[in-house]
Order: structure tokens, then sequence, then C-alpha cells
């Protein structure tokens, strides 16, 4: 009598679909090279040296912002099956970092480990931190992680409005289901009115 592995079963599946993911991306990128190839030969083309061509050209301006649109509309495609592809979702976590409303804390690096391993270093740009300040969000961290409990430390260096350096670390707990994880990382300094890093899922 033959056993029945519905394990094996399901990893087949999943690498079956993997593969139609993965020929479609190159049929996509084909696609993709085909229409730069074609924008390319168009833009070449319009350069008339008499203004007889006036006419032409209008007619090639209309056909380049169609390519681009395409163009546009392919990298777009492009970059959703690229993430499905590198992400899948039984696997994928992310964690986007903020600033509490109103924080004056110069953000200056954040650290982040995920069950001891480091996971990421990011240092802040000015323009970042405005932007963080004005309520942008960042999404600092994506990756893959089996399911089941995890630990993530998040660590943070930056200034206070009186100069002084500002360091926090805090470790958090967390649990990976058969869907995508997201978690959020809220930052305000010590005289916020929930000072320190709070972490909560999105």
């Amino acid at each position: 009598m033959l056993a029945y592995d519905s394990n094996a079963v399901s990893r087949h599946s999943w690498a079956a679909s993997r593969g139609c993911a993965a020929l479609r991306l190159h049929a996509m990128r084909k696609h993709f090279f085909v229409v730069m190839s074609a924008l390319l030969c168009i833009c070449a083309r319009t350069s008339p040296a008499d203004e007889s061509a006036r006419a032409q050209m209008k007619g090639l301006d209309e056909q380049v912002q169609e390519v681009k649109s395409d163009v546009l509309s392919i990298a777009a495609e492009l970059n959703q099956l690229e993430e499905k592809l590198l992400y899948p979702s039984d696997t994928h976590l992310a964690v986007f970092v903020m600033l509490a409303h109103g924080e004056t804390l110069r953000l200056d690096a954040v650290r982040i480990q995920i069950d001891g391993r480091p996971a990421t270093h990011y240092i802040y740009s000015f323009k970042e931190l405005d932007a963080l300040r004005k309520g942008g969000v960042q999404r600092i961290y994506s990756g893959n992680i089996a399911t089941g409990a995890h630990d993530i430390e998040v660590s943070v260096s930056a200034k206070l409005a009186n100069g002084k350096d500002y360091t926090q670390t805090e470790h958090f707990p967390f649990a990976k289901e058969i869907k995508p994880k997201l978690l959020g990382v809220m930052l305000a300094g010590p005289d916020a009115t929930q000072p320190g890093i709070h972490i909560g899922d999105w």
C-alpha cells in the first residue's frame, strides 16, 4: 500500500506555483525590455530636420506617451510579482518605524535583531527624519521567518532637544502565523506622554 504524504504534496504544489510565478516574471521582464527598446527607437526618430515633419512629431509624441505608460505599468507589476516571490505570505515579516505625534527626538539610527540575529541597521538623514516627524512611516525591514514564537530587539540611537545623547533598547515577543506579519514600531523620547519604544501588529 502506498502512503499518502500530504506534506510532500504541499511542498510540490508550492514549488510548482513558485515555478509558474518565476516563468511569468521572466516573460514580463522580456516584454518590459521589448517595450523599452521600442521607446528608444521612437525617441531616436523624433529629431526632424524640417517643418514638414512637425505633424509627424505630434503623432510620435503620443506614441511615446503610450509606451511610457506601458513601461510604468509593467514595472509596477514586476515589483509586485518580485515581492510575492521573495516574500511568500506564509513566511513574510515586515517591520515599520514611526515617531510619536509631536516627537522632537532627533533620530540617528535604529538597529533591529530578530531571535538574536542582526536584521537591519539603518542610519537616518535629515530629510528622512523630517519625513518621520511629519507623520511618515518607514518600512525598515522585510524578510522571511518561520511560523511560531519569536523575539524582536529594537535599539534606538538619537539626540534629545537639549543635545544630549539618547539610547534605548527593548525586547518584544511575537508570534508568526501562516499569513504575512506586519509589526509597527513607535518611537518616543523620555519626555513624551508614553516614552520609549512601543510595538504592535498592523
